[in-house]
């Protein structure tokens, strides 16, 4: 009972944490504004700004592969890029689950072990998070005007929430904090007497060095940043799908890049609520004449480009099943 309730507050509180966030966002909007923009929407960019979403996911999975072999896994190429296709799709469902269905798809197929792939994961991750927080200090050093802006619109200005911390309030956060580490503390030495846990994260510590013995580092490099700038050319190309954005201009599309790709940080299926109002409050920034254009915009971007994800999880599942049917076969 304790798992399943678990289970479903953990799909219930992402959907209801976005679905607020979009309730709030679109309370006032007439979607029969929708019916409308059809007729303007230029739907090939539209198509066109879906490949490069694929070819993120190959990157992605082409590098994971990558990152495998020095620790002694060698899975199929496609089983890795199959994997990297089901976690998004998982994660649309739980998010932050695609990690781990990952590592999972890859042990039932191949035989990975599952703590040394999750290594690697953790790995990829950190390098993931380094490049979008150096990309965005690059675009605010670019744009600080509008990053302040930005900053002031929403509220998270880091003096005005500065001021209304109370002595009280730093005392608290500190105690907060403190008990943080001293519970991680305990829990480290409770696990590390556990032989079973303690082989899983000497796997895992072998998974996330892995790096540092990639035979092929410009390889890795290159494959990083043609995840990053897929990632970029999949929000970019639907600028030109609709009209008052596609005059903004490309650094416009850069900053609310750097700001959504930061928004989806919230634990919500596919950054669904805080990626509409991250990049709405940068297009409002940049000019656009009406609130309703930028929501609109990120409404139907948001909803073309997630509706790719379970898609591509969906051939994937059939595609490795497929596989597992022939091999039967044979034998």
């Amino acid at each position: 009972m304790s798992k399943k309730w678990n289970k479903t507050v953990n799909i219930a509180l992402p959907l209801l944490l976005g679905g607020g966030i979009l309730y709030w966002m679109y309370r006032d909007f007439d979607f029969s504004q929708l019916a409308k923009a059809n007729e303007q929407i230029n739907w090939w960019w539209m198509l066109l700004s879906l490949i490069p979403g694929i070819t993120a996911q190959v990157f992605r999975g082409l590098r994971w592969r990558q990152t495998l072999d020095p620790i002694g896994e060698h899975p199929s190429v496609m089983h890795c890029i199959h994997a990297v296709f089901i976690s998004y799709a998982t994660s649309l469902v739980i998010p932050r689950s695609g990690e781990v269905t990952r590592c999972g798809v890859l042990a039932k197929y191949d035989g990975t072990s599952f703590s040394k792939a999750l290594g690697t994961v953790v790995t990829e991750r950190i390098i993931d998070s380094a490049l979008v927080l150096l990309f965005t200090f690059i675009i605010f050093l670019m744009s600080i005007q509008m990053f302040t802006s930005f900053l002031d619109e929403t509220g998270m200005s880091f003096t005005r929430w500065l001021n209304h911390f109370t002595t009280t309030g730093f005392i608290v956060t500190g105690i907060c904090v403190a008990a943080v580490i001293v519970l991680i503390y305990f829990i480290i030495r409770k696990l590390k007497a556990d032989s079973k846990v303690k082989q899983m994260m000497t796997n895992m510590r072998d998974g996330i060095l892995s790096l540092r013995d990639v035979d092929n580092k410009p390889l890795f490099i290159f494959y990083t940043l043609a995840i990053w700038v897929s990632y970029f050319l999949h929000f970019y190309l639907t600028f030109f799908a609709f009209p008052y954005i596609c005059d903004l201009g490309i650094m416009v599309a850069l900053i609310a890049f750097a700001v959504g790709s930061i928004a989806v940080v919230v634990p919500t299926p596919n950054g669904m609520g805080s990626w509409h109002f991250a990049v709405k409050t940068v297009l409002m920034l940049a000019g656009i004449p009406s609130a309703s254009i930028a929501e609109m915009f990120v409404l139907i971007v948001h909803a073309v480009q997630t509706a790719l994800i379970p898609l591509l999880g969906v051939y994937s599942m059939i595609a490795l099943a497929v596989k597992k049917d022939d091999k039967s076969g044979e034998m």
